[in-house]
């Protein structure tokens, strides 16, 4: 089963066990019988014999609680020869066809599968996460970390397939990977063709195929050296000086090819939109729908400049050569664009058997067949190595290999083409996914982290009539997760904003504040859920909300918190209690489970797989409380803001100010604890998100089993760290 790829699953390898097991017991038993046939005496009455039972054959549950076992005796090693990976020219990528096998609790929770690649088409980092924007942040953070740790010159390149530039200040991936100041960010060229395709009214017009090459034309131009070397050695082979076609594979291989330059690049797109701008099919069909081209062209033109080649880098190397025709041709790769990785997601739709996977099982086959897909790589991109040799993905069985050889016999008999370093704590797959403290907040019809303060739409037309979803060009809007911080940087920040406030003008505000809600209780306030009391929910968030600025409650404002506390209605006191995305079992109907079964050594594997305390996210909206809260940050909170050219996501700050809220009153429950002896039961919302301090406070009724994260923890789909 270490084998990733398609179909090689653990019910096909039952079902072969199953065959081979089944033939070989018929054929045992019918040789058994026949033996005795030509033993028996004719006309003897027959004595009835037994033959052997066929023996039980392994359930697919067991195969796969096998194969996770052998993965984790090598888990450290795996994740370490992921995070070995390096490359001078980067490719990142996003797609969404892995996202859907994602099953069981966590299904539904992630959106893009992104990709980090090199110019070997090997794959430094693939991570789940719910958005391609701040979301990504911790694994550039970590790749950045990468480098540094282990000394090595940071990449020149990286080829995006969006924020490529920016109209004002640095664009969103340059700020990502802030300590690379030297990276030069290029567009893939495929993305910006694929950009004008859209403006064509189908892709089934006859003269689509001439426009789509004439563009290419209008991008590249081919090394006229390389081309006449390859026209003379295929005039040669086919022994001709007449008319000879030159295949595009062939071109690709044997010829090099660079940008024209912005300027000449635009030229000649202008001169292609003339041509065929009013030329029609046979049928009398138009191909460039006109009000669509105009919009594209007046976008993408400038993005000429981010499609050329960054000068000074080597885009293509030599990996071998091939006769054809007498004559010596070179072999080239090239590392330009994406195109590598293209190629990967389809081979990582087949790491996944079947059509879904745990988040277990989905994390193994991931890391395993990164493994082995970058050892691949690495094997293929060595000019002259050996195709025909054995193969081994065992890091520590090579590694201890081959200092024994090279210590007795002073060679190496297997080659390892990735060599293996520390594991450096970055968060890989589905772990990633798990890491991220966010919240699934509701589309507020806009998007506020554009960088020039303008919706996505207004800043990319031709992106509204987006149909492939593996493109990646606009962000996801109906489900953001948000970026966490650690609490004690939130909380020195508020407090650094709080400084210059006086303590007692604070204490009085508090106390007004407090005064203004006792008297406008007025009538019973109907909330969104349709139930009664929502004036005292909104109160009490709104006293929490203010906290945000504070790193500590004081007396004055800590009685106020427990006075509205107390007037909120039963049903808002009552513990966050989500509902289960997930059902372990059938416990009603006519497939329910008889009879539960538990498999020694589950939850320690996952955490160890997944982390410990990890989970999928949750929504707010089962708290009103929370809910409430959430809806006076954001009001608070209108938009993304700039600060030194690095943009702040609007998600980001309002997550850090509840977190700097839980942390404020979670001080306040220990200390009202230990003075009061839990006089007032505050509101279990805010216990601290580590499972052994929630079930420490008396007040919060909430058991936690072995394995799963603290309900209250994912009232911000955070799960514990």
């Amino acid at each position: 089963m270490r084998q990733r790829t398609l179909g090689n699953s653990a019910t096909r390898l039952r079902k072969q066990l199953m065959e081979d097991h089944t033939e070989t017991w018929m054929s045992c038993t019918a040789t058994y019988l026949g033996v005795l046939k030509k033993l028996g005496v004719a006309g003897a009455a027959v004595k009835p014999v037994t033959v052997p039972p066929l023996h039980p054959v392994p359930t697919v549950g067991w195969l796969l609680s096998v194969f996770v076992r052998d993965a984790l005796s090598r888990l450290e090693a795996t994740k370490a020869r992921v995070t070995s990976i390096f490359g001078n020219i980067l490719k990142m990528e996003s797609t969404k066809k892995m996202t859907s096998k994602l099953a069981g609790k966590a299904a539904g929770t992630a959106a893009w599968v992104t990709n980090v690649g090199n110019e070997y088409g090997q794959v430094l980092m693939s991570v789940l996460t719910a958005a391609e924007g701040d979301g990504l942040l911790p694994m550039a953070a970590g790749l950045m970390r990468r480098y540094r740790e282990a000394q090595v010159a940071p990449p020149a390149v990286l080829y995006v397939g969006r924020d490529c530039c920016s109209l004002t200040g640095r664009t969103g991936t340059s700020a990502m990977f802030s300590e690379w100041d030297q990276l030069v960010v290029r567009l893939d060229v495929w993305h910006l063709m694929r950009r004008f395709a859209r403006g064509v009214t189908t892709e089934s017009h006859q003269l689509y195929p001439q426009f789509m090459a004439r563009l290419s034309y209008a991008i590249y131009m081919w090394d006229q050296d390389d081309l006449a070397l390859l026209e003379k050695a295929k005039r040669a082979e086919e022994g001709r000086d007449s008319y000879i076609r030159l295949s595009a594979k062939e071109l690709a291989r044997h010829c090099r090819r660079y940008t024209r330059g912005a300027a000449e690049t635009e030229r000649l797109i202008q001169e292609l939109l003339d041509q065929f701008w009013d030329l029609r099919n046979d049928l009398g069909v138009i191909l460039i729908d006109h009000e669509r081209m105009e919009a594209i062209w007046s976008v993408q033109r400038r993005h000429l400049s981010c499609i050329q080649d960054p000068p000074g880098v080597a885009l293509y190397t030599k990996t071998g050569e091939l006769t054809k025709g007498g004559i010596r041709l070179p072999v080239y790769r090239c590392a330009r664009g994406s195109t590598s990785l293209e190629s990967f997601h389809l081979h990582l739709n087949g790491f996944i058997p079947g059509t879904s996977a745990s988040a277990l099982h989905f994390q193994v086959y991931l890391l395993e067949g990164l493994v082995r897909w970058n050892e691949d790589r690495g094997r293929a991109s060595v000019e002259g190595a050996q195709r025909l040799v054995p193969r081994c993905y065992d890091a520590l069985l090579q590694d201890y290999l081959k200092r024994l050889t090279q210590e007795f016999m002073g060679m190496t008999l297997v080659e390892t083409y990735t060599q293996p370093g520390e594991y450096t704590g970055e968060l890989i797959g589905v772990e990633y996914l798990f890491s991220q403290t966010g919240a699934v907040l509701e589309d507020l019809g806009r998007d506020p982290d554009a960088p020039d303060g303008l919706d996505e739409a207004d800043v990319e037309v031709v992106d509204d009539d987006e149909g492939e979803e593996d493109e990646g060009f606009g962000e996801l809007q109906d489900m953001q997760f948000l970026h966490d911080q650690p609490a004690a940087a939130a909380a020195a920040a508020a407090a650094a904003c709080s400084a210059d406030t006086d303590p007692v003008s604070r204490e009085k505000s508090a106390v007004e504040t407090g005064m203004d809600v006792a008297e406008g209780d007025g009538p019973d306030a109907l909330g969104p859920d349709g139930r009664s009391g929502y004036q005292h929910v909104t109160a009490l968030a709104h006293a929490l909300v203010e906290l945000r600025h504070h790193t500590y409650a004081t007396q004055l404002k800590a009685r106020e918190i427990i006075a509205l506390w107390e007037k909120l209605l039963d049903h808002d006191k009552e513990p966050v209690a989500f509902p289960p995305r997930h059902q372990e079992r059938l416990v009603t109907g006519r497939f329910k489970s008889l009879r539960s079964s538990r498999i020694p050594g589950v939850d320690s594997m996952q955490r160890s797989f997944l982390g410990k305390g990890a989970g999928a996210a949750q929504s707010p909206k089962v708290s009103r409380l929370v809910e409430a809260i959430f809806m006076k940050l954001c009001n608070v909170h209108s938009e993304g803001r700039s600060l030194g050219g690095v943009q702040d996501s609007r998600w980001g700050s309002v997550l850090r100010d509840y977190n700097t809220i839980r942390d404020v009153l979670f001080v306040f429950i220990q200390a009202h604890r230990e003075e009061q002896g839990n006089e007032h039961h505050l509101p279990p919302q805010y216990c601290p998100r580590t499972r052994w301090t929630c079930c420490w406070y008396s007040g919060c009724p909430i058991t936690v089993s072995e394995g799963e994260p603290c309900a209250t923890s994912e009232a911000v789909a955070a799960p514990s760290t």
